[in-house]
C-alpha cells in the first residue's frame, strides 16, 4: 500500500508540474484580447473578488488572472483525480482550497463546509477567489454556494470565461476545453454581481440566476470572438 501511495503522489506531482508548465506555455504564446479592454481598470477598487466560472473552464482559468490580482485562491475538489490540478495551481502561485459543494447529505465528506470557511479566510486576508459556479455533474446550473460566499464576505462575483481559438474539446459532462499554444485567447469578464448581507431567499435565488446569465453571456461572447459556438450552451435542462 505504501508503494502504491508513493507512486500515486509521484504521478500527481509529475502531472501537476507538466500541467503548470503547459499553461505557462499557452499563456506566453497566445495573443490575448480582453473584455473589458483593461481588466485591471475594470476590477480597480473591487479586489478581492470572486471569479465565477463554469466547470469546463477550470483548466483555463489561470490564464484569466489580471496583473493586479497579486493573490488568488482556487476551489478544487478533494477527489484524488484533482490532486494534480491542486499541485499545478501551487506552481502557478495560486492557493488551492480543497473541497466542493453537493447534496446536503454529502457536503461533510466533500469538504464543502470547511472549504467555505477557508475561502472566507482567503477573502478576508485580501486574496481573490476563483471557483466553479455549477455543482459537479450538474453542468451549467449554478449552485447556491458561490452566492452564499458573496453574501457572507460582501465581495462581488465576476462571471468569467476564457476561450482560445486553438483548443482541445473533451467529450466530458462539462464539455471541458484546454487551449493550445500560439492561438488567440479571449478573456471575458461580465458585470459584477453583488449580494447584500441581509439577502433573503428570493434575493439569493435572483443572484444565483444572475450568475447563470452572466456566465452564459460571457461564454457566448468569448466563443463568438474566436468564431465558434459554446459547446456547453445546451447542457442546462430546459
Amino acid at each position: 500500500m505504501a508503494r502504491r501511495v508513493g507512486r500515486s503522489q509521484w504521478a500527481q506531482e509529475s502531472i501537476g508540474f507538466l500541467l503548470a508548465t503547459y499553461l505557462r506555455l499557452v499563456q506566453r504564446t497566445s495573443r490575448f484580447t480582453t473584455v473589458p479592454g483593461d481588466l485591471d481598470l475594470f476590477i480597480k477598487g473591487e479586489l478581492p473578488l470572486i471569479a465565477a466560472m463554469w466547470h469546463g473552464q477550470h483548466l483555463m482559468m489561470p490564464l484569466a488572472r489580471p496583473k493586479t490580482m497579486d493573490r488568488l485562491a482556487v476551489l478544487i475538489s478533494r477527489h484524488e483525480d484533482a490532486g494534480a490540478q491542486a499541485l499545478a495551481a501551487e506552481r502557478l502561485d495560486i492557493t488551492p482550497v480543497r473541497g466542493s459543494g453537493g447534496p446536503a447529505d454529502r457536503i461533510y465528506y466533500k469538504g464543502g463546509a470547511s472549504a467555505m470557511r477557508e475561502l472566507m479566510r482567503q477573502l478576508e486576508s485580501g486574496a481573490s477567489v476563483a471557483m466553479t459556479a455549477d455543482v459537479p455533474k450538474r453542468a451549467r446550473i449554478a449552485g447556491h454556494g458561490i452566492v452564499a460566499l458573496a453574501k457572507l464576505s460582501g465581495r462581488p462575483i465576476v462571471p468569467t470565461a476564457v476561450v482560445s481559438s486553438l483548443r482541445v474539446q473533451f467529450h466530458t459532462w462539462d464539455r471541458a476545453t484546454l487551449g493550445l499554444p500560439f492561438g488567440r485567447a479571449v478573456v471575458v469578464a461580465g458585470d459584477l454581481i453583488r449580494v447584500s448581507a441581509n439577502a433573503d431567499e428570493a434575493e439569493i435565488e435572483a443572484a444565483r440566476r444572475a450568475v447563470e446569465r452572466g456566465l452564459d453571456e460571457a461564454h457566448r461572447q468569448a466563443y463568438a470572438m474566436v468564431g465558434a459556438s459554446d459547446p456547453g450552451a445546451e447542457l442546462r435542462p430546459a
